[in-house]
């Protein structure tokens, strides 16, 4: 197996979060909590709660999602494809080899980090005078990454827990943001829906930004 960055954000987020697990002051000093950032400068909170998280099935299914779509954005073996007419046509490379093997890592890794602190934003403005709120987990950084390998892959296949059958990304894309954004106005759930709001927005942006055509080809497939 290839040491990518993607290999080493998971590794590095997995020992942190074990160790975590077992010494809870550590973890309380690196959730983010937005009214001690406000009151106590405590800035790296923005960037810490990501290597952090609740508990074990907290971790996996974070580190599952990023480990399956971020292997599929950053490859190396050949292009991804669609099916048109009968025929596989490739539309698309993942970014080591379209970029360049460090490049496209460095485009990965700007992609998961800024992503996360994007994610952050809206929770830090929300509750920067709430004493009572602090959250954990790399959830706003892993929607990035989802929401940028859907934009730049909208006929894969995306499975969600007890549905059996694979839901295309140009389908599953629309559908979550409108779940979020449901959940978000309900409240009161125990998850920052908002930041996993303010993760896929930065996730689609930022594949604009490097490849205008992948949005294109959204579009495309979605109408």
């Amino acid at each position: 197996m290839t040491i990518t960055i993607l290999i080493i954000i998971i590794a590095i987020t997995v020992i942190i979060s074990m160790t975590a697990f077992n010494d809870r002051d550590k973890m309380h000093q690196m959730m983010f909590i937005p009214v001690r950032v406000q009151e106590s400068n405590e800035k790296y909170r923005f960037l810490s709660h990501m290597f952090i998280h609740a508990d074990f099935g907290h971790l996996l299914f974070n580190m599952l999602s990023l480990y399956f779509l971020g292997s599929m954005m950053l490859s190396m073996e050949g292009g991804i494809y669609v099916e048109k007419s009968g025929d596989l046509i490739e539309i698309q490379d993942g970014w080591m080899q379209k970029y360049g093997y460090l490049q496209g890592q460095v485009l990965f890794l700007t992609l998961y980090i800024a992503g996360g602190l994007v994610a952050t934003i809206l929770p830090y403005m929300r509750n920067k005078n709430n004493p009572g709120y602090m959250s954990l987990g790399a959830s706003g950084a892993v929607s990035a990454v989802i929401f940028a390998a859907i934009i730049w892959n909208p006929t894969m296949k995306l499975n969600i827990m007890f549905i059996p059958i694979g839901i295309p990304a140009y389908i599953f894309g629309p559908l979550y943001i409108a779940y979020e954004i449901y959940m978000d106005k309900r409240g009161n759930t125990g998850v920052a829906h908002d930041a996993h709001l303010g993760g896929a927005i930065f996730g689609i942006l930022f594949v604009l930004i490097i490849n205008i055509g992948a949005g294109k080809r959204f579009i495309e497939q979605l109408f």
